[in-house]
């Protein structure tokens, strides 16, 4: 029985971080069009919020109904799923407030660190000392691993790389539920 909840509970995080990873597509249509992206950006929100409205009401709105049952964690259960919201604003904030480059290393480091931490953690997670909150030294490495790669691969720049990918693995650790979502990618971008 263990075993069968530990893969439900995998697969739901597969769900949620599949749909977390598209986050990491703002970069690219900001350097297309940085205007339209922050508008794109603040109607997703503005959408998203009028859809779960309408979902907690017990309307059952094609497609997106479904999709945000299967991604939710339990304690998301009859509440609304914030994680969405605060993940654009993650975005939002250091769109709106840090040059392109930090930007992008600080939504990559939000789309791809904190993914890459909650499956490896949830997956292989195995080692979870009292330091981290609950969280696993497999998720948590995983995190400075994706995030030192993206940091690198954007700034060519090792130092930044390894800073934003400590600062990305600190923040992460900390139980902070969805605010993570904004957190991450501030406190990254503030670092870089």
């Amino acid at each position: 029985m263990a075993a069968f909840y530990e893969l439900k509970k995998l697969k739901t995080e597969i769900i949620r971080k599949s749909l977390h990873l598209l986050i990491v597509f703002v970069p690219l249509l900001a350097s297309i069009n940085y205007a339209v992206t922050v508008l794109l950006l603040v109607a997703g929100l503005i959408v998203y919020g009028l859809l779960e409205s309408l979902r907690l009401s017990g309307r059952n709105i094609l497609v997106f109904s479904a999709l945000v049952e299967r991604a939710s964690r339990p304690r998301d259960r009859g509440h609304f799923v914030g994680g969405p919201v605060t993940l654009g604003l993650g975005a939002l904030v250091v769109l709106l407030l840090y040059p392109q480059p930090v930007a992008a290393s600080a939504i990559y480091a939000l789309g791809f660190g904190d993914s890459f931490a909650s499956i490896m953690g949830t997956r292989y997670g195995r080692r979870r000392p009292s330091f981290l909150l609950g969280k696993s030294v497999e998720g948590s490495l995983a995190c400075f691993c994706a995030v030192f790669s993206t940091t690198y691969w954007v700034l060519n720049q090792g130092a930044p790389a390894c800073a934003a990918a400590i600062m990305a693995m600190l923040v992460e650790a900390l139980p902070l539920d969805d605010f993570d979502n904004i957190a991450i990618p501030v406190m990254v971008a503030s670092t870089l």
